[in-house]
């Protein structure tokens, strides 16, 4: 909205304003703007919420220290969301029908998460939506979003082929192009739908896993966030896309002011979220915010990154499935003390302050190994 009236409107008759076309310098101040909504209406977010008695549930199975966290405001992703579309919104170029698909992604999670919190909060119930109707409604916005994809892929403005990292010229379709002059060509599609699907679904539920701890999972995502500035910004720049030898994509670059909003809607959340929390972001801010790093790694073709952008968020995605498994395939025996793995090193005896440090050194780690990929094709 700024952009198309400081640039757009105002541009030709105060010619100074020609600098709000850069991308660079959006990004900034959409990352600016978020950070201020993040610190200046966050206390008024917990107080609101203390006052209407919406605190966090506490497991008794889980870590004795965590006992004391209960009652503590939760729901905080409300502020998060906030602060990434809205500066999202004011800052970008709002012609770009990417920004919309990831404006609407993290509204559709954001959404999914609000209702499973407001119902396990609100109605004072330990279980909110069941497992199978978040799988369904997760996998349900993931397959709007890969649907989108292929309608922008028909019209030129996006590829549905892999970008494989260290294997610049192999770019296999997701598409298969065989169908598509026959009577099966709603088949065609099958393959990228599900791809997408499981991305941005698996993201989604591998950040609600790693939230809990105090600042872990907001920390982890201010990193993933700014390697998807990084990867953002490059993968829609012309020089740098042509030295890296990367598949150029002019229209993504408006998602660097998203990514940018994000990382200073995490940074202003983290303020209050970090250890001891004043506030805890609850399923509608992890769900959210694993959906929207997913939404933009597939719209950036940098999918296959993912693993190693949220390195830490799959590590602890991974401690769960290992340890379920190992539970009900060798009768019962455990791999970890606890899963996710945060809670394992717990209870071998490493403090709150000194997990959560650590998986912060982990996921920059992951990140910047991310970002060397770029070079190394």
């Amino acid at each position: 909205m700024l952009y198309w009236l400081l640039y757009q409107k105002l541009f030709p008759y105060f010619r100074l304003f020609r600098i709000f076309r850069y991308v660079t310098l959006r990004c900034v101040l959409a990352s600016v703007t978020a950070l201020l909504i993040g610190l200046l209406i966050g206390p008024f977010v917990i107080e609101r919420l203390r006052e209407f008695q919406i605190g966090q549930y506490v497991r008794e199975d889980g870590p004795q220290s965590h006992l004391k966290k209960g009652g503590t405001p939760t729901m905080g992703g409300v502020l998060i969301c906030i602060a990434i579309v809205v500066p999202a919104l004011l800052w970008s170029d709002l012609s770009d029908p990417l920004v919309w698909l990831v404006v609407l992604s993290t509204l559709a999670f954001a959404a999914i998460g609000f209702t499973d919190d407001y119902i396990k909060v609100v109605k004072k119930r330990s279980l909110g939506l069941t497992s199978r109707q978040k799988l369904a409604l997760q996998f349900t916005a993931s397959a709007a979003v890969a649907i989108a994809l292929i309608w922008l892929d028909r019209r030129g403005e996006y590829s549905t082929r892999l970008v494989v990292p260290f294997l610049k010229g192999y770019r296999p379709n997701l598409i298969i192009d065989s169908l598509l002059k026959t009577h099966l060509w709603p088949l065609a599609f099958i393959p990228f739908v599900l791809f997408v699907m499981l991305v941005i679904t698996g993201s989604s539920n591998a950040v609600n896993l790693t939230d809990g701890l105090d600042g872990l999972a907001i920390g982890c995502t201010i990193i993933a966030a700014g390697a998807l500035t990084a990867l953002t910004y490059v993968s829609g720049h012309a020089v740098f896309s042509d030295y890296l030898e990367l598949q150029r994509m002019p229209m993504v670059s408006e998602l660097t002011i998203y990514c940018g909003a994000m990382v200073g809607a995490s940074i202003g959340f983290l303020w209050y979220n970090a250890h001891p929390a004043e506030i805890f972001m609850g399923d509608v801010g992890s769900l959210m915010l694993g959906g929207a790093i997913a939404t933009v790694a597939v719209a950036i073709k940098q999918e296959l990154l993912l693993p190693f952008i949220g390195g830490v968020f799959i590590m602890e995605a991974l401690s769960v499935i290992l340890q379920v498994g190992s539970y009900k395939l060798r009768g019962g025996k455990r791999i970890f003390k606890m899963a996710p793995i945060h809670h394992h090193f717990e209870l071998l005896g490493w403090s709150e302050s000194k997990v959560i440090a650590r998986f912060w050194i982990l996921a920059l780690v992951f990140a910047l190994f991310a970002l060397t990929t770029l070079k190394l094709r």
